[in-house]
């Protein structure tokens, strides 16, 4: 019997543009063995992972155990570059 094979995307920014990439994993796949894989490494350039603050599924923050399910996607959160209340202060001078 063949592996169940689930569709999910990733997604990040890079250079204040959206990307998406398609990728099949096993069922049973968590957050922490996709990072792992190379579908993972050969499609988010290597930079943004040593960079990235966070993992999230669907725009939610989500542990490294997390059971990936068909159809989720995968979003990975770079750090920001600066504190949105500030940023609001400094527009608001």
């Amino acid at each position: 019997m063949s592996p169940i094979h689930l569709r999910i995307t990733l997604a990040w920014s890079e250079a204040d543009e959206a990307v998406e990439a398609g990728v099949e994993v096993v069922a049973g796949t968590t957050i922490s063995d996709l990072v792992a894989s190379t579908a993972f490494a050969s499609r988010v350039p290597s930079r943004l992972l040593s960079e990235a603050a966070a993992i999230g599924v669907w725009g939610k923050k989500r542990a490294q155990s997390y059971q990936l399910r068909e159809g989720d996607r995968v979003e990975i959160y770079a750090p920001l570059k600066v504190d949105p209340k500030e940023q609001r202060r400094q527009r608001a001078r």
